[in-house]
């Protein structure tokens, strides 16, 4: 595309060159000739002058620049926009119902459906229109997936479960297994029946390998637009409340409520039956113990708020010389206290 259907794309102010031709995008530090990148990031302005880029989007009030661009009020949402533009989605070499999928005769499949290779489709299954399935997928008796979702290879959705619409699941990833569930019986465990079911609402994206439990009893419920990195696992009777993102590795515990607009970050894990409170943020490699309040950034192991967690280790690099200290008043101490005793022993002679 030239610079200028690129401006008018993403309705920016262009400055240079309207007649360079832009054929891909990439990031300021490896892009070459025929590029277009962007600046968000203060810390990436100095790339702007040695980037090889043809032309560069930048804030609407960025000045100095040199090189043709494009100002726009969001420069990381205008390059997502671009991006899309360059990128359409793929579609599979497929279409229609395979051959080779089982579908039961039972299951209620909308207009538009795209059923790949080796798909099993269970008894009373209900797939909502233009939804992709890819090869290996298996949807269990009674599972309900809604309109305009696609569900990538090898993705399992358990009996009963409900999708909604638009909804995006990554290879692997299994909703509606067991909830972890045994009743302690003298030295052994009687498992518990996990009767309830997953739901997952409009416009989520899970990703691949993750696992989320069916309730005991009820549902375990992902609300609208929430976001699932890869490697996560949600327990039984979970509730993660609506446009909440939660980071790979990250494992919540049974019957934990999380609010709205919540952020949580790599590696964490929480107890079960706690809340985390809307627009929370945990931080990475936190344990979460405890309730954490509304609009808070905890850290940490236990998982506190970040300041204090801070502070205290902060005061942990201290520690050796602390105690090299402690020791040297230690020895200062004996060292007075045998002095002391030889001045009595002197005054009673």
């Amino acid at each position: 595309m030239k610079l200028s259907e690129i401006a008018r794309l993403l309705q920016g102010h262009l400055e240079g060159d309207a007649d360079i031709e832009i054929t891909g995008l990439a990031k300021i530090e490896e892009a070459t000739t025929g590029d277009l990148t962007f600046v968000a990031n203060p810390k990436y302005q100095k790339f702007l002058k040695s980037t090889k880029a043809s032309a560069v989007l930048v804030g609407s009030d960025q000045q100095g620049i040199e090189l043709p661009h494009i100002k726009v009020e969001d420069p990381s949402l205008a390059f997502l926009i671009a991006l899309e533009h360059f990128n359409p989605p793929v579609r599979p070499n497929f279409t229609g119902i395979h051959s080779s999928s089982d579908v039961s005769d039972t299951a209620v499949i909308g207009e538009g459906v795209t059923i790949g290779p080796f798909v099993y489709l269970g008894e009373h299954v209900i797939v909502g229109a233009n939804t992709l399935i890819y090869p290996g997928c298996v949807i269990l008796d009674g599972a309900e997936i809604g309109e305009d979702c696609t569900l990538f290879p090898n993705v399992s959705i358990r009996e009963k479960c409900r999708i909604g619409n638009r909804v995006t699941i990554h290879n692997g990833t299994v909703i509606g297994s067991d909830g972890f569930g045994f009743a302690p019986i003298g030295d052994t465990y009687r498992k518990i029946p996990q009767m309830g079911k997953v739901v997952i609402e409009d416009d989520v994206e899970i990703g691949a390998n993750c696992t989320i439990d069916r309730a005991t009893l009820g549902e375990t419920i992902i609300r609208k637009g929430c976001k699932l990195d890869n490697l996560i696992q949600i327990a039984h009777n979970v509730i993660v409340d609506e446009n909440t993102v939660i980071a790979a590795q990250t494992g919540i515990s049974g019957s934990t409520k999380i609010g709205k607009n919540v952020t949580i970050a790599g590696q964490v894990g929480t107890v079960g039956h706690i809340s985390i409170g809307d627009k929370s943020i945990v931080a990475a490699k936190s344990g979460v113990s405890k309730d954490v309040p509304a609009g808070e950034v905890w850290f940490g192991y236990p998982a506190q708020p970040i300041m204090k967690q801070k502070k205290i280790e902060a005061s942990s690099r201290h520690l050796p010389d602390m105690v090299r200290k402690i020791h040297q008043l230690e020895k200062l101490c004996i060292e007075l206290e045998e002095k002391i005793k030889k001045m009595d022993g002197g005054n009673e002679g």
